[in-house]
């Protein structure tokens, strides 16, 4: 059994290894608000336990028993985001930090029954993949608004930034998951794009424009 502690650090040992095979502790510490000798240690213990491969000053990569650890603890994330939003009406905004809690519930049954108890969803309501009882994800290559040329439609799949304060502010302007939108411009000063939707006109911020994810 492994502690909330340990979980955590897979996770995000798991979430940093998309820039890189390995991940330096300065990385982990950064990302989990700690001090980079408390992740030696845990990196040390997690390699005591073959969940990582870590040497000092290389940096730490997780072992194929560490990556499906990791895996698992995303899939139930995203599923009880799922179920707080679709089914307890939370909004998108508000379920990130109850998922957090929820994802380290250790019962497979009860994770499966809901998955299916909700139709086994393929993402999540911020657009993440779900992967599936057996870890494996589909197919979900999402491309930010930024790259939509004028004049093209597209429709809104994701965003890569969870903070509470843009997920907001989608919601004010009703950029949210399903929505279509068309490119009108692209600004070449500071590359800030007006976008329309069904509802009205908007002039998105170049940052924007990065972090909201289409098909």
């Amino acid at each position: 059994m492994n502690t909330l502690a340990e979980e955590n650090y897979l996770k995000s040992i798991y979430h940093l290894s998309f820039d890189a095979e390995t991940v330096s502790t300065n990385q982990i510490a950064a990302l989990l608000n700690t001090k980079a000798a408390s992740v030696s240690d845990m990196l040390k213990k997690l390699a005591d336990k073959e969940l990582v491969n870590y040497a000092k000053y290389q940096g730490a990569s997780l072992t194929p028993a560490g990556k499906k650890i990791a895996v698992s603890i995303i899939r139930k994330h995203r599923l009880w985001e799922y179920f707080l939003v679709e089914k307890l009406n939370f909004k998108w905004d508000e379920v990130h930090d109850m998922a957090e809690e929820m994802e380290h519930i250790s019962s497979t049954e009860l994770i499966d029954r809901l998955d299916k108890f909700m139709g086994y969803p393929r993402r999540d309501p911020h657009g993440d993949p779900i992967p599936d009882s057996n870890g494996n994800f589909k197919n979900h290559k999402l491309a930010p608004v930024a790259t939509v040329k004028v004049n093209a439609s597209c429709v809104i799949s994701g965003v890569s930034d969870h903070s509470p304060i843009f997920l907001q502010y989608l919601e004010k302007h009703k950029l949210t998951i399903g929505k279509t939108i068309n490119v009108i411009d692209v600004i070449e000063y500071d590359n800030s794009m007006i976008i329309q939707t069904e509802d009205n006109k908007i002039h998105i911020s170049r940052d924007v424009a990065n972090n909201l994810l289409i098909i």
